[in-house]
């Protein structure tokens, strides 16, 4: 009886976590459509032109901000809140939540105020061949938009808590409300207020997000608390995992910072094609990579709890083979459709055919990064529920250290695209780094449970 049982929970866990990313997968490519049609619509109104140059590096450090904080914030606090909320009850977790999102408000205004105040320093290294004037819009824009960081934060935290009890559909479906904010945004209001209807569909959108997820955590086993209990055991393992995921996504954070410098040193418009290619590119990596993460995350947290170790090797293993499997096969029709899907989506307006050729190449170059972004958030995911979160640091700084020096190589000789071939490759050197410090951590965590049980 215990033989059959053993083997039948795994199975359940793949198929549970199967369910969950397949709604995911269903709610993020809606929301990827409708996004579609804002790009459509945005190039088409403002090409590869300085005021969507302007936008694009204003809109770059709050987006940043956010992964920064609120999605290292998230790593580090669900596996401590599954634990809790199994060893010590749901009241128990409600105040660890509620420390936390205390502490991540406090996180993210105070990193809303200091951008704000030295914006005008740090913007000339970020559009280091804007013009003044392009570069005095790239600012301005960016104030108006620092609300965001806040509002899209909370909801991201949010969003991973939902996920633990067992909701992944709406909540992925949420961030919906930013892109058709910003396609209403832009169809109405572009011709009266250029690029600044972008950004107001952008807070506009952020806000509306907020509030969904909100409304999802009343209606769940969690609040949405803003209270204090106090520094206990529980919130301090919390901001012991939190630093060291921070400094990763600063090193990540710093890496894309490096891509956008340096393309702003190539020609006029190299920033926009970037952006562009890294439009279509975003597709596959969230509907595979972000939806497998999303599902991974709370089923490996419960299953590290409570010490089935067997199941995590054998979920780590299906999901890892799998799921690079499938997104090579999504990266090889991108690779192979790039030119007519840059031309059905972009050309049109002021995207011409020169604009066409430009990104399809770019899109060629960032697209061989996707089977191993998706199988590398695996591996990502458990290392972060076993809390190994140093080694995630570790990897960032590799991959920041090899994302300045292939840059600085490739783009001499490919210009734009040297820079997404170097994307792809410091992607593929995570996929190594991470699988093989998962399986070196699984066989020791084994080991020490059975000196302890011997």
């Amino acid at each position: 009886m215990s033989t059959a049982t053993a083997q039948v929970k795994p199975a359940g866990t793949n198929r549970r976590i199967l369910s969950a990313a397949s709604a995911v997968i269903v709610a993020t490519l809606v929301v990827k459509l409708v996004a579609t049609a804002k790009e459509f619509t945005v190039a088409g109104t403002f090409g590869r032109s300085d005021a969507l140059e302007a936008f694009l590096a204003a809109a770059l450090v709050p987006g940043l901000l956010v992964n920064l904080i609120a999605e290292s914030m998230n790593q580090a606090l669900i596996p401590t809140l599954v634990r809790v909320r199994i060893a010590k009850g749901c009241e128990q977790a409600q105040q660890l939540l509620s420390n936390t999102l205390v502490f991540t408000c406090v996180l993210l205004v105070a990193a809303s105020l200091g951008m704000g105040l030295t914006a005008r320093l740090f913007f000339p290294l970020i559009g280091s061949h804007f013009g003044p004037d392009k570069l005095h819009l790239a600012v301005e824009l960016f104030y108006w938009l620092l609300p965001v960081i806040v509002l899209t934060g909370i909801a991201s935290l949010c969003t991973s808590v939902v996920n633990t009890t067992g909701r992944f559909a709406l909540p992925a479906l949420a961030p919906i409300a930013t892109p058709v904010a910003l396609l209403v945004g832009v169809a109405l209001f572009a011709g009266r207020f250029g690029v600044w209807a972008m950004v107001y569909g952008t807070v506009a959108g952020a806000l509306l997000q907020a509030i969904w997820v909100g409304w999802m955590m009343r209606s769940g086993e969690f609040r949405l608390s803003l209270r204090w209990y106090g520094l206990n055991e529980a919130t301090r393992e919390v901001a012991q995992q939190y630093g060291p995921v921070f400094l990763s996504g600063l090193v990540a954070s710093g890496g894309l910072l490096v891509d956008q410098a340096m393309a702003a040193m190539l020609p006029a418009g190299s920033v926009a094609t970037l952006a562009y290619a890294g439009r279509f590119v975003s597709v596959p990596l969230a509907l595979l990579g972000g939806a497998i993460s999303s599902s991974l995350a709370p089923h490996f947290s419960e299953m590290i709890a409570r010490g089935k170790w067997r199941e995590c090797r054998r979920t780590l293993r299906i999901w890892a083979w799998s799921s690079t499997g499938i997104a090579a096969l999504a990266a090889i029709a991108l690779i192979a459709g790039a030119h007519f899907l840059v031309r059905l989506t972009f050309q049109h307006g002021a995207f011409g055919p020169r604009d066409t050729s430009a990104v399809s190449i770019v899109l060629v170059m960032y697209s061989l990064q996707i089977p191993f972004f998706v199988g590398s958030r695996v591996f990502y995911r458990f290392l972060v529920a076993m809390q190994r979160t140093d080694l995630v640091f570790y990897c960032g700084l590799l991959n920041l250290g090899l994302d300045v020096v292939l840059n600085l190589v490739l783009m001499r000789r490919f210009g734009v695209a040297g820079i997404a071939l170097a994307t792809s490759l410091w992607t593929l050197s995570t996929l190594i780094f991470l699988g093989y410090w998962s399986w070196r951590v699984l066989p020791m965590a084994e080991a020490d449970i059975a000196n302890r049980e011997g």
